[in-house]
C-alpha cells in the first residue's frame, strides 16, 4: 500500500471500484489528460464514464463557471427560477429541440444522476398509463437505484438489491423475431392483455458493449409501443450529447420517443444534471410536486451545460467526431486483423467498444494500459474494452494514447 492510496485503502468502502484498477492519486486534469502526485501524466480514454464529452476543464466553461461564482450566481435553487437556468433552457430549445420540431416539449430536471432521471421515467410512465410493466431490454444498463435496476440487466449489478427486482419484462435487443413473439404473448388473452406501460431502450447500449440498434428494431419496437398504448422511453444518458456524431444517439432515424432521459455529458463540466424530454400530453400527467429533488438546481451545471449547446450550433464538433471515432475505429480494426483473441470491433462515433475472448485477456490489457500511462474502462461480461474519450481530445494526444492501447494489447497477446 503507498502512502499515496493509504487514506483511501483505510476509510474508503469496499465498493470503490475505478480506482482499483487505476490505483494512482490525481492531482489535475486538462482536456484529456490526467496527472497524478508523482506528475505522470495519463491520457484518458473513459472521460469520467462519458460525463466528460467537452474534456477536463473545458476553457470557456471554466470562465463562464468563474464569473458565475464572482457575481454571486445562485448555485442551488431546487426548481426555482434562477437566470442561470433560463438561459440554459432557452439554449436548449433554440438548439436541440427546435430544430427536432420539439419546441413544445418538456424539460424535467430530476435528481443530478442518470438513475434518478430514469427512476422519474419510469414513475412518469406508469403514472400516465396507468400501468406497472415494462419491457426493458437484454444487456441494457439504466442505473443502480431499484426501479432502474429492475431494468438493468446484468446480473452482477443486479445481485447486489436486496430484494425482487419486479415488473420488468426482458426483451432481446434489436432482434425483430423475439419482438414479435413478445407482441403474440402480451396481446394472446384478448380479454384482459397484459400490456405494459413503457418500453425502455438505449438505441446504442453503451454499458453492453457499443451495441447499435438497427432503424428497423426501433421503429418496430416504436410502432408495438404505440399500438398497444405504451411509452417509448429512450434512455440516452451516454449516448447523447455529442457522443455519436449527433446530438442524440438517434438521430436521422425519424424517431419520436416519448420521453428521453439525459444526463452525464448534459452539464458539460462534469457537474451534473439530470433530465427528461417529455411529450407536452404525457409531462401533463404530473401534479407539482410528485417527484421532485433536492440537487435539480444546479446552476453551476446550467451555466456549464448552455456553454456545451455553444457545441451544436453549427456541425463542425459533429463532424471532428464522426472524423476521430473512424481514426479509433479503423485503428482498432487493423489491430484485430492482427489477433484470433479479438472477436470483433464495434463503433458509432467517439464510442468505440473492442472485445475479446474473455475477460482474463482485458484484465491484463487493462493492468498494461495503466503501466503505460493510458485509462480505459471494462464494460459488458468484463471482455470489452471501451473507449471513450473526450471529443475534443487533440489529434495527438489521441494517436499517441491509440499507441499505447496497441502496445499493450501486443504485450498480452503478441
Amino acid at each position: 500500500m503507498t502512502n499515496e492510496i493509504k487514506t483511501f485503502e483505510t476509510h474508503e468502502s469496499e465498493v470503490r471500484t475505478y480506482c482499483r484498477s487505476v490505483p494512482t492519486v490525481f492531482k489535475s486534469a486538462k482536456n484529456a489528460t490526467m496527472t497524478d502526485e508523482n506528475d505522470k501524466l495519463f491520457i484518458d480514454f473513459f472521460a469520467g464514464a462519458g460525463v466528460l464529452n467537452f474534456g477536463h476543464n473545458n476553457p470557456l466553461m471554466q470562465k463562464e463557471i468563474i464569473k458565475f461564482i464572482q457575481r454571486d450566481g445562485v448555485a442551488h435553487s431546487l426548481d426555482m427560477y434562477t437566470d442561470a437556468k433560463r438561459d440554459f433552457i432557452n439554449s436548449f430549445v433554440k438548439t436541440i429541440l427546435v430544430p427536432r420540431g420539439w419546441a413544445n416539449h418538456k424539460l424535467q430536471f430530476t435528481g443530478p444522476t442518470g438513475t434518478n432521471a430514469v427512476e422519474a421515467a419510469l414513475k412518469l410512465a406508469r403514472k400516465f398509463t396507468n400501468r406497472t410493466e415494462v419491457v426493458a431490454f437484454s444487456r441494457g444498463y439504466h442505473g443502480l437505484t431499484l426501479g432502474a435496476l429492475a431494468c438493468t440487466a446484468n446480473d452482477n449489478f443486479r445481485s447486489s438489491s436486496g430484494v425482487a427486482l419486479e415488473h420488468v419484462t426482458r426483451g432481446t435487443f434489436d432482434d425483430i423475431d423475439a419482438l414479435d413473439k413478445m407482441k403474440k404473448q402480451m396481446t394472446s388473452n384478448l380479454v384482459n392483455p397484459q400490456l405494459p406501460a413503457a418500453f425502455i431502450l438505449e438505441p446504442i447500449q453503451a454499458e453492453g458493449g457499443v451495441r447499435v440498434a438497427s432503424k428497423k428494431w426501433l421503429h418496430a419496437v416504436q410502432k408495438f409501443a404505440k399500438e398497444c398504448g405504451a411509452l417509448l422511453i429512450f434512455d440516452d444518458i451516454q449516448g447523447a450529447c455529442g457522443r455519436h456524431g449527433s446530438y442524440f444517439s438517434f438521430d436521422g432515424m425519424d424517431l419520436n420517443p416519448d420521453i428521453i432521459v439525459l444526463a452525464k455529458g448534459l452539464g458539460g463540466y462534469g457537474t451534473p444534471i439530470g433530465m427528461l424530454i417529455n411529450k407536452p400530453e404525457v409531462d401533463k400527467t404530473w401534479n407539482p410536486g410528485q417527484h421532485t429533488g433536492t440537487f435539480r438546481g444546479q446552476g453551476i451545471s446550467f451555466v456549464a451545460g448552455k456553454v456545451a449547446l455553444g457545441y451544436f450550433e453549427d456541425d463542425t464538433l459533429n463532424n471532428e467526431t464522426i472524423k476521430k471515432g473512424n481514426i479509433i475505429k479503423d485503428y482498432l480494426k487493423e489491430l484485430a486483423n492482427n489477433y484470433d483473441d479479438i472477436v470483433e470491433v464495434r463503433a458509432k462515433g467517439m464510442m468505440i467498444a473492442i472485445e475479446f475472448k474473455s475477460a482474463a485477456i482485458t484484465k491484463k490489457i487493462t493492468e498494461k494500459t495503466y503501466k503505460h500511462g493510458l485509462i480505459v474502462c471494462i464494460c459488458g461480461s468484463g471482455d470489452i474494452i471501451k473507449l471513450i474519450p473526450p471529443l475534443t481530445i487533440e489529434y495527438e494526444i489521441l494517436n499517441r494514447g491509440l499507441k499505447i492501447f496497441k502496445q499493450c494489447v501486443n504485450e498480452v497477446l503478441g
